[in-house]
């Protein structure tokens, strides 16, 4: 059985996502943050259904995870994949939801991490489910083991295959990479949770929540200052799940980016001679040494210690 949200889109967010080439992840936003959204997992689906007057569902994506962010940072994690061209509109828009357009604010909003966006044409939206009611105002929960729900997945599966037909070379390669976690081009048959496929964005705030918001070494919770580490990097062939990421403030980052630190096969910080004989300081780093990373309860999230060793023989200086 798979989880479907049916969440109430706006038009506005909807028609600019779908104009942009091959989005990899979205921030389907709210303007509170006082919401804690636990209607579908990691790997359900997350499906867009347009207000009124357009009452239909114009596409979907797999939820990742959810987050409460002010809206500089989530504005930093995510960009134009907010739904707006700019940081300004969204801080515009957001004032203009809320009723408060105070321009030294940094709003706290909700965040709701959605991988794997596809915006269907028009003539591929599909009619809102018939229970739904006018009244529903932020969205409704279905899942595939009623009539409905299966309903629902079923007309994704076909408006996606339909959309797959129609796939440009030009687009095919970034299409190809999407085909073994979208449920409407390799899953086909039985409703199956999909396992999602973090972006970059996804991965920070996926590491901020796995680390209930705090550095894993000096316990400080002011996100500004935190960071999503990757523990082998991107670029070195790294990759944005969360068994590679360490959620760390800033400066320790930066330092274990260098390979003045890195973690022993305990979760030990090992720190380098090299941080004091080279710059004549880092007691900083020095006194957090033998300093154990408070790694997640959810084993599937910790730091691979195939990773931790990679940082060990290719990053750390020693």
């Amino acid at each position: 059985m798979v989880k479907l949200w049916i969440a109430n889109t706006d038009p506005d967010w909807f028609d600019f996502l779908s104009e942009q080439p091959a989005v990899d992840e979205v921030n389907f936003w709210q303007p509170s943050g006082t919401m804690n959204f636990k209607a579908v997992e990691a790997g359900d689906l997350f499906v867009f259904k347009l207000k009124s007057p357009r009452n239909a569902i114009g596409g979907y994506g797999v939820f990742s995870s959810a987050s409460t962010l002010p809206v500089s940072l989530a504005w930093e994690v995510f960009g134009t994949n907010n739904g707006v061209k700019s940081y300004t509109e969204m801080r515009d828009r957001i004032g203009r939801y809320r009723n408060d357009h105070n321009p030294r604010l940094d709003y706290q909003i909700g965040c709701r991490v959605v991988v794997s966006p596809v915006f269907f044409p028009r003539e591929l939206w599909l009619p809102q489910p018939s229970s739904w009611a006018g009244s529903i105002v932020v969205g409704k929960t279905y899942d595939t083991a009623t009539r409905e729900g299966l309903e629902i997945w079923e007309g994704l599966q076909q408006s996606q295959a339909v959309l797959n037909a129609r796939i440009d070379p030009v687009s095919q390669a970034f299409a190809d990479k999407r085909l073994d976690y979208n449920p409407g081009t390799a899953r086909f048959g039985s409703p199956t949770k999909v396992i999602p496929r973090l972006g970059q964005g996804a991965f920070r705030v996926g590491v901020i929540e796995a680390y209930k918001r705090e550095c894993g070494l000096s316990g400080g919770r002011v996100l500004p200052a935190l960071d999503a580490a990757h523990i082998v990097p991107y670029n070195e062939g790294g990759t944005h799940e969360l068994k590679n990421g360490i959620l760390l403030r800033k400066d320790i980052h930066s330092v274990f980016d260098a390979g003045y630190a890195t973690f022993d096969n305990d979760f030990r910080l090992v720190v380098s001679d090299k941080v004091k004989t080279e710059f004549n300081n880092g007691n900083e780093y020095l006194r957090l040494k033998g300093e154990r990373l408070k790694v997640p309860l959810n084993a599937e999230w910790r730091p691979s210690l195939a990773n931790i060793e990679w940082h060990q023989n290719n990053v750390y200086l020693g």
